[in-house]
């Protein structure tokens, strides 16, 4: 099976240093076998998040009620195996594009709560960023653990960062590790294909209740053997105490 792995560029520079890595990163899927698409998030409408759950759980949901350009990124996400972000660093954060981007896909992982699977669970997914100062492993760290919630797969090595800004190409380290983020993201998406889908997150599990029921005893019984050693341990600690006290006073 050909896989699809899809570039999505948050900055809205196409010629910057976030998107020249990115490129990097496709090429690199291109040529482990992987068809590849780049996206530039900025030439989308993506309107914010309304928050509809918080009103009536089973309303986060596609389709989505917002009527924007949002319907087509949703089918490029669904019909890829492989997604890469690439953002620039807005205050130790990613762009704010991508933050409406990343929200809107709860319409997805929300499904888990429906009696469905996320629909995007078992999607891999690698990210890099790029700044000019700090923040770099800040945004990192928050795209793939929203992504990771929402069920995608996180392969190692699967990030890339620098602080060169557009000068990005000039930084051999970042370089390497974009194109190894592109040929990661194929690779484990070419596995997981070969295996076939499977359901990662299991909403029940009928063994947990009286496993979570024995551990709470257990605990509790753990936690009043330490008080009465607790206990003992400082009346020897008052009795030592007093035994020193009497010797000094004789």
């Amino acid at each position: 099976m050909r896989v699809r792995v899809v570039g999505f560029n948050a900055s809205p520079r196409k010629y910057g240093g976030t998107a020249r890595l990115l490129r990097v990163a496709l090429e690199a899927a291109r040529r482990e076998g992987a068809d590849t698409e780049l996206v530039h998030l900025y030439d989308y409408e993506i309107k914010p998040c309304l928050g509809c759950l918080s009103d009536v759980q089973e309303a986060c949901r596609p389709p989505c009620v917002i009527d924007d350009d949002m319907r087509i990124l949703y089918d490029k996400v669904l019909g890829a195996q492989g997604l890469i972000i690439a953002t620039p660093v807005y205050w130790y954060g990613p762009s704010g594009h991508l933050k409406n981007f990343l929200d809107r896909l709860t319409v997805f992982e929300n499904m888990v709560l429906l009696g469905d699977r996320s629909w995007v669970e078992g999607k891999v997914a690698g990210v890099i960023a790029v700044g000019a100062d700090s923040g770099e492993i800040m945004t990192i760290s928050y795209i793939l653990s929203t992504l990771n919630s929402m069920g995608v797969a996180v392969p190692p090595w699967a990030l890339a960062y620098t602080k060169l800004s557009t000068n990005a190409l000039s930084d051999r380290n970042a370089v390497m590790d974009a194109a190894n983020v592109g040929l990661i993201v194929a690779r484990m998406a070419q596995i997981l294909a070969e295996h076939g889908p499977r359901q990662w997150y299991e909403p029940e599990l009928p063994w947990l209740e009286d496993y979570i029921s024995s551990l709470k005893a257990e605990a509790e019984h753990q936690a009043e053997n330490e008080l009465r050693s607790r206990e003992n341990l400082w009346k020897r600690l008052l009795e030592k105490s007093g035994a020193s006290s009497e010797e000094r006073q004789t």
